[in-house]
């Protein structure tokens, strides 16, 4: 872990990580040692000093010796930054959506990285209201997993169509036949449709990219190719072995799902 990167996120400059990170290991010491430990200039030192005393991230007092120096615990920094991230993520919030408008338009928009995809699919069903149909892999369903208990929770249909071994325990669950999913290309893609209005779909893993739309034509064939793929699903686990059987072997293969153990 780089503890200096780290600190620069949050805010610090290099040197007044630098001089914090020292502080921790020995205090109380005066400017001169602080500089001596943390490397950095005692030209420098005292400005990052000064800065880090002002934001009440290091105490001073003075004695015999001159002014002297330690760090404020990082339990109590790091939970007043925390605090103060939060209220201005809150009021930014609330400021950014008073300026937003939304436009509803047939194009197809794309977005790219899995954390953006994911971000915009947790948001996409925080907001439905009435339906959630998807197409889920294991990595999708433990990131998306919670947030669909909850709005299903609240009242919100939900079906999925599982392409791994996890399990969801809420809505109706069907899990896609392995071999099915390989030739289907289903195995790393994400599908979600929302209230009959939205859809995201998207493919790949780490180089994740999505295509989401309102468009309505392209909206209701997603939906219908998940609502299909459904009620397939459900047909064949009601096949008896005696209807299997009749199958030639590589088409009997499609239709054995391998459940969660």
């Amino acid at each position: 872990m780089d503890n200096v990167k780290d600190l620069i996120a949050i805010g610090f400059t290099e040197y007044e990580a630098r001089v914090y990170l020292a502080l921790l290991r020995d205090n109380p010491v005066t400017g001169y040692q602080v500089s001596k430990d943390a490397g950095i200039p005692r030209s420098m030192v005292y400005e990052a000093l000064g800065r880090l005393h002002a934001r009440g991230a290091v105490m001073k007092t003075g004695d015999y010796r001159g002014a002297l120096y330690r760090p404020v615990a990082p339990e109590a920094l790091l939970d007043r930054y925390e605090e103060e991230k939060r209220d201005l993520l809150q009021s930014l919030r609330e400021n950014l959506r008073r300026l937003h408008i939304e436009h509803a338009e047939d194009r197809l928009w794309s977005i790219r990285g899995r954390n953006n995809v994911l971000a915009h699919a947790q948001q996409m069903v925080d907001s439905a209201g009435d339906e959630i149909l998807l197409v889920l892999s294991d990595e999708h369903l433990s990131v998306l997993g919670d947030r669909i208990r909850t709005v299903c929770t609240s009242g919100v249909a939900v079906k999925a169509l599982l392409t791994g071994s996890g399990s969801l325990d809420c809505g109706k669950v069907i899990h896609h036949p392995p071999l099915e999913s390989e030739i289907q290309q289903l195995e790393d893609m994400l599908v979600l449709v929302v209230d009959s209005n939205e859809c995201l779909i998207s493919s790949g893993d780490l180089d994740m990219e999505a295509t989401i739309t309102t468009n309505r034509n392209l909206v209701l064939i997603a939906r219908q190719f998940i609502w299909m793929e459904f009620f397939a699903q459900q047909i064949y686990s009601r096949l008896g072995e005696d209807l299997l059987d009749i199958l030639d072997p590589e088409d009997r293969l499609l239709y054995i799902s391998t459940p969660p153990e």
